[in-house]
């Protein structure tokens, strides 16, 4: 098996082992199948809190849980006394644990068992004890009745309103307010005091408005209990006059209250005294009356108020330390002070201190013969005494044990026996509280044992450092040896190095070191060995790398990646721009020694990276590539060529820091050069790679370097023009400088607890050229940050260091100081670290919910002490989430949700709730480990709200008649819908008619509007209503006519696929049409965006279809794949519609409701720019101001995200155009035209006729279907022929007839028609010709309606009918 990432893991097990030989103890390993062989004296695991008050509603459960091989057995005492749990039957305890459970279900008075309980855990090898837990159940006390009389004082005089609460345990939280639940504003004047009364400092007329209560909160049972109200009466010299106070200066005055100098109310008199105990948080308080009210301000005698422990607190009347120490004792003074004078009080503050740990016994492993010792040292104030038990009892009256003596905080272990296992506890107690550890002895015979596993295969590149473990564990601890293929030499010395916790270190790995190593644990007991197979590889390395280069835009360069490695690894060749990963595309070839780039363009110009890496090594390469984006034709007014490489690096001026460079410059192909760049290589920390050093100008060709000690340098130069770099020169000649200490500690040292119980000390190691010598190593201090502490130092030389067994999060003191061979750095400086933190152990309690509106509610709560987040503080968390709807059958989503809140909060808004639902919320307290336990599960309904807008509004029109609207209920109801608002308005351009306004019942989805103007079109605006008012507004627009489409060339526009549209667009007959385009986009409706293209439905043959789908130019929707966020939403579906200066955008996504987006858009020519868009349904937006046939790319995100690289979609806009075309049939300039040609023609015929019809006779002939033609042959002997009205050729157009767009002709103004001169009948002629009825012609308005015979209108027929 190969093995690589646990290498660390069993070197650390076995330096661990070391360590502890080097005190005469033995560590367990954590080998579950070690410890489960091994036998082991109990060790309490988990007990209940020293002082421990439960809730008299719940049953009791008092913890205690231990482990031991065996498995530990477990009884009680309470009061000193045996408690015998079997006798009780309301007692149990738990299986396989010590955990005492009182149950209640049945009856009971808690108050029975209060008491001391202590608990014991034992096995074949010791006793451990738990600490004495007192337990108390809490009590919430009635208020006594009293009677409570008017209080009468005079305006300005003090007042204090005594609050007294029954005592409560713990004692309850005190708050003031009036009889009707408003609290009492307080400020400098009125504030509560820490005792629970109220002070007035100064009583003003304003403050008998009201009644004063106090309340008292009890925490296990959440009751609150009031005081009767106390009702003030206030007499004042004058009466209440605001008009007076607002224009006087001085309100005291302009009320008649005489300004008095301050007294304290609290604490009496001008000193006093306070003792509190080390590490809680101490109080001071200062309550002072006067006109006007004092401000207060806090001292220390002798020195400044503690640095970053002291809190302001009730308008500067309270000062609070936290976490008191004994520097903390002192004389503080408060200073109360208005205009007319100050007074001050001092307070003596006295620390003292609990018994708190020096140095806690740890578990104690030995092998038979050796020596060890327990060692207990506490400290306090005053000092506590130091008590030895065994077992549980008393060690002076154990059995003797002549290993084992006992001196004072210590006891020593000589030569130890099987059968001496213990559980040895040390109980330190002052008059302020004890402390209790258990630490056991136990004497272990155990054969080595291996603990790597068998047959490791270790693999290396060849001249690296390498390490083979062996981990190993044994009692007596076992010697290790080392040897190689079976021969008899203990490997040690030479490139070998064997440590003492197993492992064996090579110096530099070369291919005669592959072979089977074996490492052979002895000790009295045994025997044990195990092999390690080490494989030696080649290094990988690129010979032939990418090099600079400049190309042409749409040239193919080509990038070298020629890689030589070890063929038993599997390598992989990856491609870096700009140092991220590179998106192999279509227009790259990735090949198996280089990259090709067809048809280069400016965006792929950047640094390229080739990294070739293997399962163990790796190397890089990298080359700038630059593209010219100018036309071909200029490329020979540039220079064509990169600078050529400096020649002849010469070293001189030898010192032992600075060295001077001189170089020949190369020629500089037409571009000057602008700068050198001077790099170096150094053969120690990193051979082969090298570092830019310095930069000088271009005019230069020597430059003085300076140099850091034990460097091996050797230089190169590199010459840079306008076009790119030169190749590196040649190196130079290499220059050792000599050693030194290090002048300067590695910088960026933190301390972080990765555990609970760790702090990992980091740092950013010294470089190749700050080393200044051989052997760098780091010397690694630290200590509890109390001067008095002890410091602990560690020298490694990996920049990190992980210190175990610490407490959780406390703060340390932490120095890193480099050293070498030379000597040591200066002294470094002392950084402040943390151990690790644990989660919080409290949840936020009296959780209040308030709620505010319809989407958001009020949350107050109580923080958490601080002794309980046992971590940073970082923030409170809200969860909470939609439980139900209180509308039937609608299905929620019940995705939990959290809001977060700073810390120093307890009280804060959760908005963007779903209205009339069901809500559930909790609350915990989160420090940088994670989440705490979570407060009691609170539920809240949510009023009703406006909905939002309806899923859909479709517009159909069957006739140019009416208009069919159909639309569906809202996605959100949010409450009980009471019907829909429409309103809608005709509108034709820029001209819109008046708003008719309709209201539908709830259930009623479907509409017709009568159309009044069936030219116009209508804009409809659809609302649902709830109680609370209307809803999120759906617009939509209905379609236009067809002969309102701007027609555009029909190769200039494909419809959208299939899959594209709408389910209606499979109908044969369904055509999509676009609003008349203008110079400006149309206008916007603030709340939704109004579609650009409406799909319409007709009936005209598919040949009509054909003919009037033409539209406005736009480029075919898009999609983007879908994009998920961290938390499972999406986008999808994103969708434009171009034409040439706007676009309509839309998109689908599950994003929570009143989720903000932006829509991001880059021309091609990188213009970029961003438009914020507000939740809203549906999600669209319109982009204005595009510029005609532009390619766009397109992102949509959520506003508190960023967009992903590849999920833009684009669009073009359409080419420039002009204006709409219009029908020139229906315009007057054309009509005027026409009608002005029609009159000149009738008057030249009626000319020409006249005088071709005197003195001649015109028969008429019988053939009557033949057109009247000048050219005709009839013409020349005088006869015309007259052809029937119901010929198929009366439809056909004269000459200098109008056609319109839709087929039709359109009747001249001037045309005369002989209806108008005919009095009814068929028209007839007599035998002679002669007209003598009525010329009619038949319309048929639904074939030919508006098709005129051309015979009718023809001023011929008139003529000869007149003749």
């Amino acid at each position: 098996m190969v093995l690589h990432s646990h290498q660390l893991t069993y070197a650390g097990i076995a330096f661990a082992l070391c360590l502890h030989h080097l005190i005469s103890a033995i560590e367990v390993p954590l080998d579950s199948n070690i410890q489960s062989e091994l036998p082991q004296p109990p060790t309490i695991t988990k007990q209940s809190v020293k002082d421990y008050i439960v809730d008299p509603r719940d049953n009791i459960f008092i913890e205690c849980e231990a482990k031991g091989n065996p498995v530990p057995t477990f009884s009680w005492t309470r009061n000193g006394k045996f408690f015998n749990v079997a006798k009780d039957p309301k007692v149990s305890m738990r299986r396989r644990s010590g955990t005492l459970v009182i149950d209640f279900h049945g009856g009971g008075r808690p108050d029975d068992y209060e008491g001391e309980y202590q608990c014991f855990a034992r096995n074949d090898y010791g006793t451990a004890l738990s600490s004495k837990i007192h337990l108390q159940v809490s009590r919430s006390p009635l208020w006594p009745k009293e009677k409570v009389d008017v209080i009468e004082v005079d305006e300005g005089a003090p007042l204090s309103l005594q609050c007294n609460p029954p005592p409560g345990l713990p004692p309850p939280v005190i708050f003031w307010m009036s009889s009707s639940m408003e609290p009492i504003h307080q400020d400098k004047r009125v504030s509560q005091g820490q005792n629970g009364d109220l002070y007035f400092s100064n009583v003003m007329l304003q403050d008998a408005q009201t009644d004063y209560s106090c309340n008292a909160r009890f925490h296990f049972t959440h009751t609150i209990q009031q005081k009767n109200p106390y009702t003030l009466k206030v007499k004042t010299k004058k009466p209440h006059n605001e008009t007076s106070l607002r224009n006087h200066t001085d309100m005291y005055s302009a009320r008649g209250v005489t300004e008095t100098t301050p007294s304290f109310m609290y604490p009496y008199g001008t000193s006093s005294s306070q003792m509190v105990l080390r590490g809680v948080d101490l109080l001071l308080e200062c309550i002072a009356s006067g006109v006007p009210a004092p401000d207060i301000m806090w001292y220390k005698k002798g020195g400044e108020l503690p640095a970053g422990k002291t809190k302001l607190e009730n308008f500067n009347k309270a000062l609070r330390i936290s976490n008191v120490s004994e520097e903390d004792s002192g004389e503080y003074f408060c200073l109360a002070s208005n205009k007319m004078g100050s007074i001050r009080h001092t307070i003596s503050v006295r620390v003292k201190a609990a018994p708190y740990w020096l140095d806690e016994p740890q578990n104690l492993i030995l092998a038979p013969g050796e020596d060890g010792r327990l060692v207990c040292r506490a400290n306090g104030n005053p000092k506590p005494s130091i008590q030895w038990l065994v077992n549980g009892e008393p060690i002076e009256g154990s059995p003797p044990n002549p290993s084992r003596e006992v001196a004072g905080d210590t006891i020593v272990f000589r030569d130890t026996q099987i059968g001496s296992s213990a559980v040895y506890q040390c109980n330190a107690s002052n008059e302020h509280g004890y402390l209790l550890a258990n630490a056991f002895v136990s004497v272990l015979d155990v054969p080595p044992r291996i603990l790597a596993p068998r047959n490791q295969l270790i693999k290396v590149i060849q001249y690296n450092r390498t390490r083979l473990d062996c981990p190993f564990f044994g009692s007596p601890i076992p010697t290790l040896r080392w040897f190689k293929n079976g021969q008899g030499n203990m490997l040690d010395g030479g490139n070998y190095k064997a440590h003492e916790n197993g492992s064996l270190e090579m110096s530099m790995a070369r291919k005669e070191d592959q072979g089977i190593y074996t490492c052979v644990a002895t000790n009295i007991l045994g025997k044990v060995e195990a092999q390690v197979r080490l494989e030696v590889k080649d290094p990988t390395r690129i010979v032939r790398g990418p090099e600079d280069q400049v190309v042409k835009r749409g040239s193919m360069p080509r990038l070298h990646c020629r890689v030589k490695h070890d063929p038993t690894l599997k390598l992989t060749v990856t491609w870096l721009k700009d140092d991220a990963p590179l998106y192999i595309g279509n227009r790259m070839k990735k090949e198996d020694d280089g990259l090709t780039i067809y048809g280069v363009a400016e965006k792929d110009q950047g640094d390229y990276t080739c990294v070739a890496s293997t399962e163990l090594d790796k190397d890089s390469a990298k080359a700038y590539l630059t593209v010219l984006a100018i036309p071909a034709n200029r490329l020979r007014d540039l220079p064509k060529e990169r600078p050529d490489r400096p020649r002849d690096l010469e070293l001189s001026d030898l010192a032992e820091r600075s060295v001077k460079l001189t170089w020949i410059p190369g020629d500089d192909n037409n571009s000057p050069i602008t700068d050198y760049i001077v790099q170096f290589e150094e053969d120690r920390f990193q051979p082969g790679t090298w570092h830019n050093h310095s930069r000088y100008p271009g005019n230069v060709n020597s430059a003085l370097l300076s140099l850091s000690p034990y460097v091996n340098y050797q230089f190169r130069v590199i010459a840079v023009n306008d076009v790119g770099s030169s190749l590196p020169s040649m190196p130079s000649e290499r220059y050792q400088t000599s050693g030194a200490r290090p002048e300067i500690n590695p910088t960026g040292v933190q301390g972080a607890g990765t555990q609970k119980n760790n702090m990992e000390i980091t740092w950013t190691p010294l470089n190749a050229t700050q080393a200044y010598g051989p052997n760098l190593r780091y010397i690694v201090r630290w200590r509890r940050r109390d001067p008095r502490g002890s410091w602990y130092n560690e020298t490694v030389k990996a920049p990190r260091h992980v210190v175990w067994n610490t407490p959780i999060y406390v703060p340390y003191e932490i120095k890193v100081q480099a050293e070498n061979d030379f000597g040591r750095a200066p002294e470094p400086e002392t950084y402040i670290g943390y151990s690790g933190e644990d989660y919080p152990k409290a949840a936020p309690t009296d959780v209040r919910i308030r709620v505010l509106n319809s989407t958001a509610i009020a949350l107050t709560w109580t923080r958490v002490h601080l002794d309980t987040i046992q971590g940073q503080l970082k923030e409170y968390r809200a969860y909470f989430w939609r439980d139900s709807s209180l509308l039937k059958n609608l299905w929620v989503s019940k995705k939990r949700q959290y809001v977060s809140f700073p810390g120093d909060r307890n009280r804060g808004i959760v908005s963007r709730l779903f209205p009339y639902s069901n809500y559930k919320l909790e609350m915990v307290v989160t420090n940088g480990r994670g989440d705490g336990p979570r407060s009691e599960v609170k539920e809240f309904p949510t009023p009703e709200g406006v909905p939002s807008s309806p899923r859909y509004l479709r517009i159909r029109q069957p006739n140019l008649e009416s208009i069919n609207l159909e639309w569906d209920h809202p996605e959100h109801p949010n409450g009980v819908l009471t019907g829909y608002n429409l309103r809608y308005q005709a509108f034709n351009g820029s001209k819109t008619g008046r708003t008719l306004v309709e209201n539908f019942s709830p259930n009623q989805t479907r509409f017709t509007v009568q159309r009044t103007d069936p030219i116009s079109r209508y804009r409809f605006f659809l609302r649902a209503r709830t109680q609370v008012g209307d809803g999120e507004v759906i617009v939509e627009e209905s379609p236009a006519l067809l002969n309102e489409a701007t027609p555009t060339p029909a190769s200039t526009w494909l419809p959208p696929p299939t899959t594209e549209l709408t389910p209606a667009a499979t109908i044969a007959t369904t055509t999509t049409t676009a609003t008349p385009t203008t110079e400006t986009p149309p206008t916007e409706i603030p709340t939704t965006a109004i579609p650009t293209t409406t799909t319409t439905t007709t009936t005209t043959a598919a040949s009509t279809v054909a003919s009037t789908t033409t539209t406005a130019e736009r480029a075919a929707a898009a999609t983007t794949k879908q994009e998920l966020a961290t938390n499972g939403s999406s986008i999808w579906d994103i969708r434009a519609w171009a034409n040439s200066n706007w676009a309509n955008i839309t998109w689908s996504h599950n994003y929570s409701a009143g989720t903000d987006f932006v829509v991001k858009y880059i021309t091609s020519n990188k213009t970029e720019k961003s438009i914020p868009v507000k939740a809203q349904t549906p999600s669209s937006v319109q982009l204005a101001n595009l510029t005609p046939g532009m390619v766009y790319k397109l992102w949509v995100f959520p506003i508190w995200s960023s967009p992903s690289e590849h999920s833009y979609i684009t669009f073009t806009t359409s080419s420039a155009y002009t204006k709409n075309h219009v029908d020139i049939a229906t315009q007057g300039w054309f009509i005027g035209l026409m009608c002005a040609i029609a009159l000149l023609v009738l008057i030249l015929l009626i000319v020409c006729f006249i005088k071709r019809s005197r003195g001649g006779k015109y028969p008429v002939r019988d053939n009557k279907d033949e057109h009247l033609n000048p050219e005709d042959k009839n013409v020349e002997d005088g006869s015309f022929d007259y052809r029937s009205l119901e010929s198929d050729e009366d439809n056909k157009p004269l000459p200098n007839s109008q056609t319109s767009l839709d087929g039709t002709i359109k009747q001249q103004e001037s045309d005369d028609s002989l209806v108008d001169y005919g009095e009814g009948g068929e028209g007839q002629f007599n035998e002679d010709g002669s007209f003598i009825g009525q010329y009619t012609v038949k319309k048929d308005k639904e074939e030919t309606e508006g098709n005129e015979s051309s015979e009718a209108t023809s001023p011929v027929n008139a003529i000869y009918s007149l003749a």
